[in-house]
This record gives C-alpha cells, structure tokens and sequence, in this order.
C-alpha cells in the first residue's frame, strides 16, 4: 500500500473506532494513575530509599495517554450527533490536561486526586457516545433507550 491508502486507513479506523479508543485509553489512564502511587512505594521499601520525582519513561507514559486521548476526543466529537457530547469531550479533554500540565510543573496545589474526575469522565462520555450519538441527526439521540 502506498502513504495516502494508509493514512485513509488510519484515518477510517479512528473515525470508526474512536469512542472505543478513547474508552480503552482513558482505562488505561486511570489504571496507570491509580497504580503509580503503589508502583513507586513498593520501589522505595525494596531500595530502602525515596524517589522524588517518577522516572521520566514514566511520565512520557502521560503524555502518550494525552495525544491518544486527544485523538479519540477529536474523532469522536467530529463523528458525535450530539452537540453538548461535543462540548462535553472537550471540557474533559482540557480538564485532564490542566491537570497533568499542572502536575509537571507544580503552577497550583491540586489534590493528586482530581486526575481521577477527568479520565472517569472521558470513559463514560465514549461509552454514552458510542451507543447513543452516532445517528445522522440529533433528533435520533434525545431519547436513548
């Protein structure tokens, strides 16, 4: 296959598949950010010493997670017949970057915690979207079943 037949691929699947992209991404998000603490205490009994910062392979993992999900936020949003779901995706997108931005470089004080609140939100935005918002218009979604 040629460049442009493959990136028409690539390009067909995050249309298709984008919600569940996001879903699975977002998942694995929320495991990594759940895990992360536990990760890195169990390193520092086992070294009998304490880390300050994560090792950087670990925080790019973040990063990769924010272009992924951004990704899947954009297609979903772009294929979504409904225009709050839109908004909606956004919002939380933006919510998680902040967060993770703002955990990089310490700007604000914010509970560790608040990651959690965006990447639950992405998860339950892809899977409303993925049943409920791909009609053709937004009159089929105003009454899910």
């Amino acid at each position: 296959m040629d460049a442009p037949t493959n990136f028409q691929s690539i390009k067909n699947i995050s249309q298709n598949k984008s919600d569940f992209l996001g879903t699975i991404a977002s998942s694995i998000c929320l495991v990594h950010c759940l895990a992360t603490p536990f990760i890195f205490v169990a390193e520092a009994s086992m070294h009998h010493h304490h880390h300050g910062d994560s090792p950087f392979w670990w925080q790019m993992i973040d990063l990769a997670f924010l272009i992924i999900s951004f990704a899947a936020v954009y297609w979903s949003a772009k294929n979504s017949s409904r225009k709050w779901m839109k908004s909606a995706l956004y919002a939380s997108w933006i919510a998680l970057a902040f967060i993770l931005v703002n955990e990089k470089l310490a700007l604000f004080h914010l509970m560790e915690e608040l990651i959690y609140l965006p990447a639950i939100g992405l998860i339950g935005l892809h899977l409303y979207n993925r049943k409920y918002c791909q009609c053709a218009d937004e009159t089929c979604c105003a009454n899910p079943k």
